[in-house]
């Protein structure tokens, strides 16, 4: 699966690509995360590429993408026209508005920035954006994808309640967009 997770510097983008790698390798896949960053770290742009394979990869970088996670317009702009016939496109619905996707693609959309910001946790709209993830049923299930994002932190030694708060609100708030 490849996958580009993309936004403003600051969105936690590169966070949610490395989430996603490490909970690929919990499950016994292999994996590759190459982050990118803008000229400015937070209000630049930021995307990393993510590649998870039941297989050997053979280069880390993704020129074909099956699923786009995109936090703000200019990384939609940049990315949309890479994704590949029938991919998928997880679209942070506060930043991008109304917007007419390729019909050739999937679309699900999440309020991401306003439930992390209802929710008090202005930081936590990637963690938002992997429940519209594992909503789309693109990738790993909620079940798996939680215990991923839990243990990223746990690692890190650090926790943050509201986290399953946004991780489940955005999983079920997500929709599909007819296109």
């Amino acid at each position: 699966m490849n996958l580009i997770f993309a936004g403003f510097g600051g969105q936690g983008v590169l966070t949610a690509g490395l989430i996603m790698g490490k909970t690929g390798v919990d499950v016994g896949k292999n994996v590759t995360w190459i982050p990118s960053y803008g000229s400015e770290m937070r209000g630049g742009t930021a995307n990393c590429n993510v590649k998870i394979s039941d297989g050997k990869i053979a280069s880390p970088f993704v020129t074909k993408i099956d699923i786009l996670v995109v936090m703000n317009m200019p990384s939609l702009a940049k990315f949309e026209e890479n994704v590949v016939s029938g991919g998928v496109v997880i679209a942070n619905k506060t930043l991008i508005g109304q917007y007419n996707f390729r019909k050739d693609i999937q679309v699900y959309e999440v309020d991401a920035t306003r439930i992390a910001d209802e929710a008090e946790n202005p930081k936590g709209a990637n963690i938002v954006m992997l429940g519209a993830l594992a909503a789309s049923g693109a990738m790993f299930d909620a079940e798996i994808t939680w215990k991923g994002i839990e243990n990223f932190f746990l690692e890190k030694g650090k926790s943050n309640p509201k986290n399953e708060l946004v991780f489940y609100t955005g999983f079920t708030e997500t929709s599909k967009k007819e296109i």
